[in-house]
């Protein structure tokens, strides 16, 4: 029987230019992110919609700050949608099914999805800090090219804060987050994102607007590496925060703070 050659080779060469084709197709309708994007500060506008019950969570939290008003102290994920400020460097990589913005602080990085899927009923998904996000594009000045994402985000776990000032969640975790988030039409640097965040510590649904700006240089260098645990100086026991000093000694984070419970130590001070 004759050996046939160079056919399946030829095919699969064919297979993967028309793969590449339509790829690149695909990708031509959608905005240019490449680059580095830094955001606009990691802080909340100081008069959120809050309910008196988490008014005064939010007071607490602030006066308790260094002894754990933020969780992020001991180096849980901020979470949606603080992770949202991006406040450190940002790459988004867009895909015609997944949208992925890579934060080079750690847990900071999420998926929006954009492949139409169905949101998942409750039990079908853990909950994660950072939730699940569906989104979709949208053409808004008929140009032909897609200039806006919307993106809205379900499914978080607890504890989070909107930002480092303690503004609280509700702890029942229900949250939903909504996202806008456009292209400048005057600026192609520079990403608006409004945000509308509906959690039962609000009293109504409260709407922000973060902004992200391409820095102007060649091919970013993604050098940083964020990680939270190492060098923390923060220590939960319980349900407090305390430090650790320079000697690697336990010392309290505030004045007056007391020690913490220590009955499975022998007392070495004896």
């Amino acid at each position: 029987m004759a050996r046939r050659t160079g056919l399946p080779t030829f095919a699969a060469m064919l297979l993967c230019m028309f793969a590449s084709g339509a790829m690149a197709q695909d990708l031509s309708k959608y905005p240019d992110l490449s680059g580095e994007w830094h955001g606009s500060g990691n802080r909340w506008p100081t008069n959120p919609p809050l309910t008196p019950e988490y008014q005064a969570v939010w007071e607490a939290n602030k006066r308790d700050h260094n002894s754990g008003g933020s969780p992020t102290l001991i180096c849980l994920p901020p979470g949606m949608p603080r992770q949202a400020s991006a406040y450190e460097p940002m790459e988004i990589v867009v895909t015609p099914k997944t949208v992925h913005m890579l934060i080079e602080h750690i847990h900071d990085s999420r998926r929006i999805y954009t492949d139409g899927r169905e949101w998942p009923k409750e039990g079908e998904i853990e909950p994660a800090f950072r939730g699940h996000s569906i989104g979709h594009w949208e053409d808004t000045d008929g140009d032909g090219k897609y200039d806006t994402l919307l993106a809205e985000t379900r499914f978080m776990k607890g504890p989070r804060t909107f930002d480092s000032t303690g503004i609280p969640l509700h702890k029942d975790n229900k949250t939903v987050v909504k996202e806008r988030i456009a292209i400048d039409k005057s600026n192609a640097n520079l990403i608006r994102n409004e945000i509308t965040v509906i959690d039962n510590a609000l009293t109504q649904p409260w709407t922000i607007t973060k902004t992200y700006r391409r820095v102007a240089n060649k091919g970013p260098v993604w050098w940083a590496e964020s990680i939270c645990a190492e060098n923390n100086p923060h220590v939960r026991i319980g349900d407090s925060v305390y430090f650790t000093s320079g000697e690697g000694f336990l010392m309290p984070a505030f004045k007056g703070q007391p020690a913490p419970d220590l009955r499975y130590f022998t007392d070495g001070r004896k």
